[in-house]
């Protein structure tokens, strides 16, 4: 299945799906909604994509003006999709690809990022993993879950949701780190 970059410097451009069932394309319509809600803040920052799939959001958020994106993928069929899709857009000067865990990515960096993408499959939400992203944020940073509408969103300490919206079976959940 093939994804279509929706705005920005690469819109209208295809790039590989994740190639494997074992992901969740985030559909176009939510993707959509979910940069025409960052709007101008994306430009000029460093984003997080974790279980990053085909990369579709970090390459989205690229296309509108991210400076940086570090892609999180531990499945190797996405890993290889997402090595492509970079190589598709010509932008490996901007783009980085971890493969590893999410969990063992977190344990092993002192990165701190603006903007963190978090789409873990439906069938496993790993929110514990999750939560443990927010101290990757920078102070006032954004994080933007995709989790399954029916269930719980996870909280912690120090973050705040500042906005939540569903969409059918799937919910976007916005969390702001508070200001140190």
């Amino acid at each position: 299945m093939n994804i279509r970059v929706i705005a920005g410097r690469y819109g209208g451009r295809v790039i590989e799906g994740s190639g494997t069932q074992r992901t969740h394309p985030m559909s176009e319509r939510i993707r959509n909604a979910l940069f025409n809600s960052l709007g101008s803040e994306i430009e000029g920052k460093k984003v997080l994509d974790v279980f990053a799939g085909s990369g579709a959001l970090g390459l989205e958020a690229l296309s509108r003006g991210a400076e940086q994106v570090t892609f999180i993928e531990r499945d190797r069929i996405a890993q290889r999709i997402i090595e492509k899709n970079i190589a598709t857009l010509g932008v490996q000067e901007s783009a980085k690809l971890v493969k590893a865990s999410a969990s063992a990515f977190i344990g092993s960096t002192a990165e701190t990022y603006d903007i963190i993408f978090a789409d873990p499959p439906f069938r496993d939400t790993q929110f514990s993993t999750v939560t443990a992203l927010f101290s990757l944020l920078k102070p006032d940073a954004l994080m933007v879950l995709s989790y399954p509408g029916s269930s719980e969103m996870p909280t912690a300490n120090g973050v705040v949701v500042v906005d939540n919206r569903s969409y059918g079976t799937a919910a976007l959940a916005f969390y702001r780190k508070k200001d140190a």
